[in-house]
């Protein structure tokens, strides 16, 4: 049985936004107390076996030489981050992941290049950017993590860091249910989330398309309101990633 009482947090940092090509560079998966607090955590680097561009390097720090050189092979890094989060649904921990869609799509795709059997059905996964644009809808201003960490007063420290973010989303969501402790997406267990989460998803997509279509544009944001995971057989090769 899913609870609060643990959350799971995880992020990772790539090479591209293309989440069937782009390959793992960083990872980390940890897990946050009921207050808060990080008392678990595994971080990996891994070598992806590809040029990391210059413009993903940018953002998160890690040249093709350095990834060379920290990181390990893709392959057992890939298999590691996929265990370690297998354990933590088994034991009916949620996950914690912003922009939640991004990271398990690129993991589920990483996996299957390197041989590793891929998370079946992760569950139960909690995106807080999905949850502030439900309960906080009409907020004005930016949705990144960088914001909402901001808007909570959490230090986020090092953005772009794997470990940095993932602590920083859960620390989000904990806020979300304080400020929103008396809306009814608050009262859900962690499955009941998981599932509203998939509807959320979906209607944010269509009201965005939608706000597009007033201004005489279209969303070049291929494949939005699938989640938590889009798969090679919906043939989608980009998800929106806010920063």
């Amino acid at each position: 049985m899913s609870s609060w009482e643990r959350l799971g947090v995880f992020d990772l940092e790539t090479t591209g936004l293309d989440v069937t090509q782009s390959r793992i560079v960083t990872a980390f998966v940890g897990v946050l107390d009921s207050s808060g607090e990080l008392i678990e955590s595994r971080a990996w680097i891994a070598d992806p076996g590809v040029e990391i561009p210059e413009a993903a390097a940018n953002v998160h720090g890690f040249t093709t030489e350095r990834a060379r050189t920290e990181g390990r092979p893709a392959a057992e890094v890939v298999a590691e981050i996929v265990e370690r989060l297998r354990e933590l649904f088994a034991e009916g921990t949620p996950v914690v992941a912003y922009n939640a869609s991004y990271d398990f799509s690129l993991l589920h795709h990483d996996a299957i290049r390197n041989g590793v059997t891929p998370l079946d059905t992760p569950k139960p996964i909690v995106d807080p950017l999905l949850i502030d644009k439900k309960v906080d809808t009409y907020r004005k201003g930016s949705r990144t993590l960088q914001a909402a960490c901001d808007l909570y007063g959490i230090d986020l420290g090092a953005a772009h860091d794997s470990e940095a973010d993932s602590v920083g989303a859960g620390r989000v969501f904990k806020a979300l249910q304080v400020k929103f402790a008396s809306a009814p997406e608050m009262q859900l267990s962690p499955d009941e989330l998981h599932e509203a989460q998939i509807v959320w998803a979906k209607a944010q997509a269509e009201s965005f398309a939608k706000w597009l279509a007033t201004k005489g544009e279209t969303s070049r944001r291929v494949g939005d309101g699938i989640w938590p995971v889009f798969r090679n057989d919906e043939e989608i090769p980009m998800v929106n990633v806010v920063y």
